[in-house]
């Protein structure tokens, strides 16, 4: 993954000198045929570059010269094709197509012969290819067609021939995160081309979708379109970013890459099958005391991470069952985590009971609003519905925010332990300096549970990996 990023930021195409093409192409082509088993996926980095690549080449210094040289022995085949094509050579394209070379095939930078001849202008290179069946509207990794690199360069002829076989002229539209130089690409960019996205599944819909990346699934997040213009809606997407490039925990979600070059703006993340515990305590209700004790703890160790960063806390501020996910081990990850530091919340979260009584109020907080949430997700694994059911969300959330009420505990002593009624009382206090942290909650919880086996309350049919 990490090395995936690095090798996209390292490896944005350079523009050569005419006079060291020969020398450069041939020792950088000796190099990878010889080390790289993906021959037919190499970089074409001579001539005009796509319309959409963010370092912003100019256009000129390419035809006159390229047509000069000779292709080196040493390219393979994809990239004699792509060097044919930037020379406007159509018979030598055509040998290379007869010889079934695919005339779809493309370079790291996703670029086909196409992209290669309508930047050129070679209206007969381009009308060869189309010929052969080229993919008219293939994308190169920014985004771009080969129409809009024909327009782009002002290559009218070449563009009326692909809009008249219905070319379509995607959008270039630029994201706000979009930097002027390949060097500022951030490391953890994925080439959207990677990524298959598709309707969710198995996980919380609307926000999130599930999407293949190099095979694996994955979640993706996918910044809507209408916020690009909004500075806070970037500013909370940076900031995001910021927190989950810099975290790693097993109880916390795993970052997987962002893509902030390219529209749509999106946050990879890891996929989980399982779903979230919202989900899970709807199916299931109330979970066995020993569960609720495991699932405490891995909620718990994840939190005590983010509030023990440094040089300052992460502080969750919408930590609910939605936000936590089941991995295929049974085990939860802590999602969701840095999403509200620019929102207001009082005016969007009316029915969110999980919220403190500060956070729901607008009023200053420190990360012992997590501790409270985490009371009330405690008291619904044990309860197996929510506080004051069955009232309303929005009515809930008012009766434990603007008037301080909790609810009562219904189940059995042997099911809710005094200790632990009293950690989730302490939680959910309404004065903060009452809250316990995550590192005192951890250590209560391990109390709790060694003092339920002596009095043989439960089988020990699990161990912690205690911290």
């Amino acid at each position: 993954m990490a090395n995936l990023a690095m090798q996209l930021k390292r490896g944005i195409s350079r523009q050569f000198s005419t006079g060291s093409l020969r020398r450069t192409l041939s020792r950088q082509f000796t190099r990878q045929t010889s080390h790289d088993p993906r021959r037919n996926n190499m970089r074409f980095s001579f001539g005009r570059q796509s319309s959409m690549d963010p370092i912003r080449r100019s256009p000129g210094g390419s035809g006159a010269g390229a047509q000069q040289l000779a292709v080196p022995n040493n390219l393979d085949a994809t990239m004699q094709l792509l060097f044919m094509a930037c020379r406007g050579d159509v018979a030598g394209v055509e040998d290379l197509l007869n010889e079934g070379i695919d005339v779809n095939s493309i370079d790291l930078d996703g670029r086909t012969a196409l992209h290669i001849a309508a930047c050129e202008g070679h209206v007969d290179v381009a009308k060869l290819l189309l010929s052969r069946k080229a993919n008219i509207d293939a994308r190169d990794r920014w985004g771009s067609t080969a129409a809009v690199d024909a327009k782009y360069y002002g290559n009218v002829e070449v563009y009326n021939i692909l809009k008249s076989r219905g070319a379509k002229v995607p959008r270039t539209r630029k994201t706000p995160m979009v930097v002027a130089n390949s060097r500022e690409v951030p490391e953890y960019e994925l080439n959207p081309l990677e990524l298959q996205v598709r309707k969710a599944d198995g996980i919380s819909k609307g926000t999130y979708q599930v999407a293949k990346w190099n095979g694996t699934k994955v979640s993706v997040k996918i910044l809507d379109k209408e916020y690009y213009t909004d500075p806070d809606s970037i500013n909370a997407f940076k900031h995001e970013l910021t927190i989950l490039e810099k975290v790693r925990h097993p109880n916390l979600v795993q970052f997987v890459g962002a893509v902030t070059q390219n529209v749509p703006m999106m946050i990879v993340s890891e996929y989980h099958p399982k779903g979230d515990l919202g989900s899970y305590l709807q199916k299931k209700g109330r979970l066995s005391p020993s569960k609720v004790l495991r699932f405490a703890l891995d909620i718990a160790r994840g939190m005590n991470y983010l509030h023990e960063c440094k040089p300052d806390p992460i502080i969750h501020c919408d930590l609910k069952p939605k936000n936590i996910m089941l991995d295929n081990g049974g085990h939860l990850k802590v999602a969701g985590f840095g999403l509200i530091g620019f929102a207001k919340l009082s005016s969007t979260e009316s029915s969110n009971y999980y919220l403190a009584p500060e956070i729901y109020k607008d009023e200053t907080f420190d990360r012992s609003v997590d501790s409270y949430s985490f009371g009330v997700i405690l008291y619904e694994m044990i309860e197996g519905v929510q506080p004051f059911y069955p009232k309303p969300s929005e009515e809930v959330a008012k009766l434990m925010c603007l008037e301080g009420k909790r609810p009562s505990f219904k189940t059995k002593l042997k099911s809710c332990p005094a200790d632990l009624k009293e950690l989730i009382e302490e939680c959910w206090d309404t004065e903060a300096v009452v809250r316990p942290t995550f590192s005192e909650i951890i250590v209560r919880l391990d109390k709790i549970y060694t003092h339920c086996s002596k009095q043989g309350w439960w089988k020990d049919t699990f161990k912690f990996p205690w911290i």
